[in-house]
């Protein structure tokens, strides 16, 4: 099949063409294609896209994908990252898929600038904040003067009684935890924002059953102010009854792949 397109891994600063190696996904040849001051990271490929039922080929494709961003940005330095599977095509016989790369190039140059000077020198982080449901509660009822009072009211009651004592502690727990939540969340955006460029607020994902995810979130941190933010979720992770999940350094895809993408006539 006639490779009418080129596949896009992201872009980076430079006037020359640099051939990469055989380094891409099912090991194409990697070359840039370069047009004002910007190129392209691209392999040669048919106008489709990577598909696949196996989930475990699907995963080698995109490692490597990401593997290819790890060697441009040794070769360019900082790169913009396209997520997996950016295609462009051409739809014309008469252009040439290479031209059509570098008509994308100039006419987004100066997206393409922004976003540049956005992400230089930073990379994406994610941050995951959980609590302990047991612990928190534990902490409220010891701590909530309301929620103490119906305690030990309890502890003069008959057993029937009891048990509808202790529905009444769970839900008053429960809207506590629901009041507070909405506080940490703040408290905790606030810290981490002061070390970070940016932040995308991600949905929050199911945990397990002896942790709740609160507070879910993609950073775009400088390099000089990792240690710090690192520091602060140190401090977080200290507080009884929270944990935390840091993971990168990552390519800032949360922060470039839209305002970069080609537009979606031009994929396939």
């Amino acid at each position: 099949m006639e490779n009418r397109a080129r596949y896009i891994y992201g872009v980076g600063t430079s006037g020359s063409a640099i051939i990469l190696g055989p380094i891409g996904i099912e090991g194409n040849e990697v070359y840039t294609i370069p047009c004002g001051g910007f190129c392209a990271v691209v392999h040669s490929c048919p106008a489709e896209p990577y598909q696949s039922s196996d989930q475990e080929t699907v995963k080698k494709w995109v490692k490597m994908h990401q593997g290819v961003l790890d060697e441009a940005e040794k070769a360019l330095g900082t790169v913009i990252p396209l997520g997996f599977d950016t295609i462009l095509n051409s739809k014309d016989d008469a252009v040439s898929p290479d031209q059509v790369v570098k008509d994308w190039l100039k006419e987004d140059h100066d997206r393409f600038q922004a976003v540049m000077e956005k992400i230089k020198g930073r990379d994406e982080y994610g941050v995951q904040i959980f609590y302990a449901p047991s612990v928190i509660a534990k902490q409220i009822s010891e701590e909530n003067q309301e929620i103490r009072k119906i305690s030990e009211e309890m502890a003069s009651k008959s057993p029937g009684m009891v048990y509808l004592y202790k529905q009444k502690i769970e839900k008053a727990v429960k809207a506590e935890i629901e009041r507070l939540a909405e506080e940490w969340f703040k408290d905790f955006y606030r810290k981490i924002k002061s070390h970070c460029d940016d932040i995308v607020v991600e949905k929050t994902k199911k945990a397990d059953r002896n942790r709740v995810m609160l507070v879910n979130l993609s950073c775009l941190v400088a390099r000089e102010k990792v240690n710090n933010l690192g520091e602060e979720l140190e401090k977080i992770n200290d507080t009884e009854g929270f944990s935390v999940h840091f993971s990168g350094s990552w390519p800032p895809y949360s922060f470039v792949a839209k305002p970069v993408a080609p537009a979606k006539e031009e994929v396939k």
